[in-house]
């Protein structure tokens, strides 16, 4: 197994990786005992996937170009304008506030949130884009209620939302 292991985060299988098959949403985590392994989501919560705590290690011969880098889960700007495809089925807006999470099979999904009574609601609907516009959003910094590092000299101004 090669010792140039990607960062942990979220990836796309881009062949198969043991048990797991191609155009899979996964999580990788390169370190750990009994060594690196890749997680699936077993349920979505608001739109971002749990991963299972049960993994497998990854196996002999493991390729890390077998795996394809996703942006985090969570909250973004769109930076300029865009098409969810080359349908151009929907178009986002510069500085409009989005959420961006993922299928099963690894496709990004834009949820647009709408402030209602002065509170943000999430849908739980969201539009399939392409990989190639994801360039086009920025992770916004957003501090989760129930953090645990409450304490304000060591809390940093907000967190990405993965």
């Amino acid at each position: 197994m090669t010792t140039d292991l990607p960062p942990c985060g979220v990836y796309r299988t881009l062949t198969a990786i043991g048990g797991i098959e191609a155009g899979r949403l996964v999580y990788f985590h390169n370190h750990g005992n009994p060594g690196p392994g890749l997680y699936q989501p077993e349920r979505w919560n608001r739109n971002r996937a749990q991963f299972s705590a049960r993994g497998m290690t990854v196996p002999d011969g493991f390729d890390p170009k077998s795996l394809k880098p996703l942006p985090r889960e969570g909250f973004y700007r769109v930076a300029k304008t865009f098409h969810c495809c080359e349908k151009k089925c929907v178009e986002f807006a510069p500085e409009a506030f989005v959420q961006l999470g993922y299928n099963g099979n690894g496709d990004a999904l834009l949820f647009m949130p709408e402030l209602v009574g002065g509170a943000f609601e999430i849908p739980e609907r969201g539009t399939r884009l392409d990989d190639n516009v994801l360039g086009n959003l920025v992770a916004l910094g957003v501090r989760e209620k129930g953090d645990q590092r409450d304490d304000i000299g060591t809390f940093p101004r907000g967190i990405v939302v993965h």
